[in-house]
This record gives C-alpha cells, sequence and structure tokens, in this order.
C-alpha cells in the first residue's frame, strides 16, 4: 500500500504524464468486427480528448460507427528503466462525432500543439472531428504501481493484489 505522499506523488505524476502527451492510440472494430488499431494525435477539453481524423483513413469509419471505443495513452519505451513497466494509461471511452462549428477551443488548442496553418488547412479538407469521452481507466507507471482511475484524476486508487504462498491454484484444478 503507498503512504499518501506516494499516492499525491502518482497522481501528480499522471496529470503531468497525460498533459505531455500528443498522440493516442484507439482500438476499434472494422466491419467484420475485428479489432483496428489507429493513432492520432488529440487534445484535452472540457474533460474530454478530441482527435481530428480524415475520412480517408480506415479509422474515421470505425469511429464513426462507434459507440465506444478503447484508448492507450503510451509513454517512451526508451526512458523506462523496464519495458514491462513502460508508463500508460488505458480507457474505455464513449465515441461521438462532432460539428466543428462552436468548437473554436479545440481547434486553438490542436494549432498550439501542431501548427496553426496545418490546423487550418485540414479544416478545409475530408477531417472530422470527434469527442472521446473517457470513463473507467487504469494508468500503470511499473511494477506494484497500477491505479484504477478517472481521466481527470478525481478517483485515483492504488491497485493491490494480495499474493500468498499457497493461494495459486494447480493449473489442472478448475473451478
Amino acid at each position: 500500500m503507498l503512504t499518501d505522499s506516494q499516492n499525491d506523488k502518482a497522481l501528480a505524476d499522471y496529470r503531468s504524464f497525460l498533459a505531455g502527451r500528443r498522440t493516442v492510440v484507439i482500438a476499434t472494430r472494422d466491419e467484420n468486427g475485428d479489432p483496428f488499431l489507429s493513432i492520432a494525435p488529440f487534445v484535452v477539453h472540457d474533460g474530454a480528448l478530441y482527435v481530428y481524423v480524415s475520412e480517408v483513413a480506415d479509422h474515421y469509419r470505425y469511429l464513426r460507427d462507434a459507440q465506444s471505443v478503447r484508448i492507450l495513452v503510451h509513454g517512451d519505451e526508451s526512458a523506462s528503466p523496464n519495458v514491462f513497466g513502460v508508463e500508460r494509461a488505458a480507457f474505455v471511452c464513449t465515441a461521438e462525432q462532432q460539428s466543428d462549428e462552436g468548437r473554436d477551443a479545440v481547434f486553438e488548442k490542436f494549432a498550439e500543439h501542431t501548427n496553426a496553418k496545418l490546423v487550418e488547412t485540414l479544416r478545409g479538407l475530408d477531417f472530422h472531428l470527434f469527442r472521446l469521452t473517457p470513463q473507467d481507466g487504469r494508468y500503470v507507471v511499473g511494477f506494484g504501481k497500477a491505479f484504477e482511475v478517472s481521466f481527470d484524476g478525481g478517483r485515483f486508487d492504488h491497485v493491490v493484489v494480495d499474493k500468498k504462498p499457497g493461494d495459486k491454484k494447480p493449473a489442472d484444478q478448475t473451478a
């Protein structure tokens, strides 16, 4: 179990981690129900992630047709002392296509994170805005450091697995 100060530090690290990331891996399903992964730049606004994707991209159709998706925000594996403990946060999200109209604050954030001229160019093309609203999630920052989280960090519960010798069932035993 973590002390209060360790938990507070982990929460601050979580918030800093999310603020420092620029892309998100999105898991959807294709028209056959098969898993499909893609990556897209994102910005955070009003408690949700926004992605802006082209109609040409396969993930446009899958996002458009999805009611929920899973996302993964991942850290730099080269900066991790152990690749099994790469910093990451994953969430189940609702997915909703949004109109560009009235979303100036979202596009300003995209312009800050990328290039204002590029964002203006994309707005004149076949790009569409999606709001991904995170529900339940998990933040992992190393061995023994996993947390059940809400996106805003309001919920930040250390996951503790109590494994004691003798608790493990033999491989041939069924429940």
